[in-house]
């Protein structure tokens, strides 16, 4: 007979461990604290999170995903950006297979998670390799979406500014039971040429009857910007700019 084997030698169960152990953050402000609070919320499904660059939009996201997959082995966190460059470039013109040509996309996600992750011991393998070899952090273009299913995911589709309508709507019919989803971008950044569906999405779900099927609504401002202070008189001066254009 098979000797059962105890949750601490389950690996999943190791790694939801280590997560729960591991998991940091800098000290949130107020507002900051408010998101994790929606985030987390069982009631919520889908939050779209607008605000200027450096608000934490994409960190505080990545922080709730994290919170979320540690509480069972069964979710996963899923990655989803657009393939947007500059001179019109597009990823067939990238070499490689679709995990390579997507790889460099990736970067702003790696980035938050060494963050937010604590190092474990050097003998150990990477939490983060780990994760991710077990398909419990993946990452794709809004492209690949059409026709999936999200079930027991987190979804964070990151620079949502750059998201056609269209592709907001791929994205959003996709997720399934027991996900969320975090929509993050910039209103006041596109690279498409104003054919962003961003802001447009958040209009036809920012009401009392979409907050109550779960679909959330959430902005950070200027004064949340964390990155630098010299980025918050950058962002006002733009802003300022927009508004008289």
């Amino acid at each position: 007979m098979a000797k059962k084997r105890s949750p601490k030698q389950d690996p999943q169960t190791i790694n939801a461990e280590w997560l729960k152990l591991r998991i940091k953050s800098h000290p949130l402000s107020p507002r900051q604290k408010d998101f994790l609070g929606l985030s987390l919320d069982p009631s919520t499904s889908i939050a779209f999170i607008s605000g200027p660059a450096g608000s934490t939009k994409t960190y505080m996201a990545v922080l709730a995903a994290l919170r979320e997959i540690q509480k069972t082995v069964d979710k996963s966190l899923l990655y989803v950006r657009t393939v947007i460059e500059s001179a019109d470039r597009n990823l067939g013109y990238l070499p490689g297979d679709v995990e390579e040509k997507f790889n460099p996309y990736m970067a702003p996600l790696r980035d938050k998670l060494d963050e937010i992750i604590r190092p474990i011991p050097i003998e150990s393998p990477s939490i983060i390799s780990e994760l991710t070899n077990k398909g419990r952090i993946q990452a794709m273009p809004i492209n690949y979406l059409r026709g999936a299913s999200l079930n027991d995911s987190v979804v964070i589709a990151d620079e949502a500014q750059n998201f056609t309508f269209k592709e907001l709507t791929t994205l959003i019919t996709r997720i399934g039971k027991d996900s969320k989803l975090f929509i993050c971008g910039d209103l006041m950044q596109s690279d498409i040429n104003g054919r962003s569906g961003f802001s447009d999405m958040i209009k036809l779900f920012k009401d009392e009857e979409s907050e109550n099927k779960g679909i959330k609504c959430f902005q950070f401002f200027e004064e949340d910007i964390h990155r630098s202070e010299i980025l918050k008189f950058i962002i006002r001066r733009l802003y300022e700019k927009k508004c008289k254009s």
